[in-house]
């Protein structure tokens, strides 16, 4: 199983939903980032990803995106085999 990292915020519901989500596919270790608690991990998500919101989700060194795009690789059947390492 790949490790799963995800960089994420206070009050954010898309946050909330993607280790929900995460948790239904039997996923129980993540290793969460909080950006408003960790300057530097916010400016390492900002160069990993190039992007400013959260979550931004990481199955080993692929970078998923958000819970938006997370779901989406869920429904067209690729999530299991990126979370295997495929």
């Amino acid at each position: 199983m790949q490790p799963i990292t995800m960089y994420t915020g206070p009050h954010c519901p898309y946050c909330t939903m993607a280790k929900q989500f995460l948790k239904s596919q039997g996923i129980e270790e993540i290793t969460e980032i909080r950006i408003d608690q960790n300057p530097a991990g916010y400016s390492e998500m900002q160069q990993r990803t190039g992007q400013r919101s959260v979550p931004q989700i990481f199955i080993g060194e692929t970078h998923v995106g958000g819970f938006t795009d997370l779901y989406a690789l869920h429904q067209k059947g690729r999530l299991k085999s990126l979370l295997a390492g495929g």
